[in-house]
């Protein structure tokens, strides 16, 4: 599926991509609807609804992406929150054997994500995975999510790299898409970000299971 030996530059998603994404729908979808429920004295299932209708306002924006902007639309410690339950964060199957590999080759490695600097310090206390990446790059601090295309101008700004030999692995398709619009000519997407949801069918951009499918073959002395 992939030609490494087209490949200059490797970016790579965090959540649902280097991340088990059943964290980040536990804690918006499970436990904090919980907590908001206790603090309003509502059911659960009415917290849940009030929630939503506020998550589905802006999504693939910069702000929806940040701690602090929903602890000051709740009028609530989202980081605080999410301490609470950083235990359940975990790598998926096959990521430290594939960054392994990608470090030990010519190939330029960085992490591109969408999430909160705060986010990514709570996730990285837990399972730090920084040291194999070159570069780490937030979203924030370009100023662009990356569903916008000028997140991927601002990134070739700080970090050079040419998009005809790049892969980015990422398991949101708006992503991708922004992505392949800026001329980005190798995009994988995630089948299964949730490792407790079912694998998805339909993708737009071509998907792999687990990390393993793309490593090369270890040859074999016999």
């Amino acid at each position: 599926m992939i030609d490494w030996h087209h490949i200059d530059t490797v970016l790579l998603d965090m959540d649902g991509t280097l991340l088990d994404l059943h964290f980040d729908n536990y804690f918006w979808l499970e436990h904090l609807p919980r907590v908001y429920a206790d603090r309003e004295k509502i059911p659960e299932e009415e917290a849940s609804r009030q929630l939503q209708q506020r998550f589905h306002s802006g999504e693939g924006t910069l702000a929806w992406y940040s701690l602090d902007h929903w602890s000051e639309q709740l009028g609530m410690d989202i980081p605080a929150l999410k301490r609470e339950t950083a235990h359940r964060v975990q790598v998926r199957p096959h990521t430290i054997d594939f960054l392994t590999w990608l470090h030990s080759t010519h190939m330029d490695v960085v992490m591109v994500t969408n999430a909160h600097r705060k986010t990514l310090e709570i996730k990285m206390a837990q399972v730090d995975i920084t040291h194999w990446f070159d570069r780490v790059v937030v979203s924030h601090d370009l100023d662009a999510p990356k569903e916008d295309v000028s997140f991927w101008q601002r990134l070739q700004a700080v970090h050079p790299f040419d998009p005809q030999r790049t892969l980015l692995i990422d398991d949101t398709e708006n992503v991708l898409a922004s992505a392949h619009h800026y001329g980005i000519a190798h995009l994988l997407t995630l089948l299964q970000p949730d490792s407790q949801q079912q694998k998805r069918l339909d993708t737009r951009f071509p998907g792999i299971h687990h990390f393993d499918e793309i490593m090369p073959a270890r040859e074999t002395t016999p």
